[in-house]
């Protein structure tokens, strides 16, 4: 039997990590938080694949409304992801942070999306959108 050394074994545990985050079911942990620095940010994004976590205006309705920030996502876990908002969020109002494709648009690695098109449009999973809602305080 072969005797494996340290590093052959860090890699391996490596590899199953990365292979474990590429393949885990994705989702998004976020809590309300202030957001008068222009920033909103998830605590942990889970993520088939690269894409972005797109940050909509939403209400009691529960239905995504406008798009006012994003941030990009590597496939896998993703530790305390910040979106830049791109318009005042004011105390109070709702966030729905969801997580985006980074299919069919022109061009990889740019946000393409606008309501309703399909270009890096929302994951689903059992026809369900992924995402978690914040309020503004």
């Amino acid at each position: 039997m072969k005797r494996m050394t340290g590093t052959a074994i860090a890699l391996m545990l490596t590899a199953g990590a990365a292979f474990a985050d590429a393949h885990a079911t994705p989702m998004v942990m976020a809590a309300d938080q202030d957001v008068s620095n222009g920033v909103v940010s998830a605590e942990t994004v889970m993520a088939g694949a690269n894409g972005w976590l797109v940050v909509h205006r939403t209400d009691a309705e529960m239905k995504p409304g406008p798009v006012v920030g994003y941030a990009p996502l590597r496939a896998g876990e993703n530790m305390d992801v910040a979106a830049i908002l791109q318009e005042q969020v004011n105390t109070g109002d709702m966030l729905m942070l969801m997580v985006h494709a980074e299919d069919g648009g022109m061009k990889t690695g740019v946000f393409e999306y606008t309501l309703g098109a399909k270009e890096d449009g929302p994951i689903k999973i059992d026809d369900k959108l992924v995402m978690a809602t914040v309020t503004a305080k």
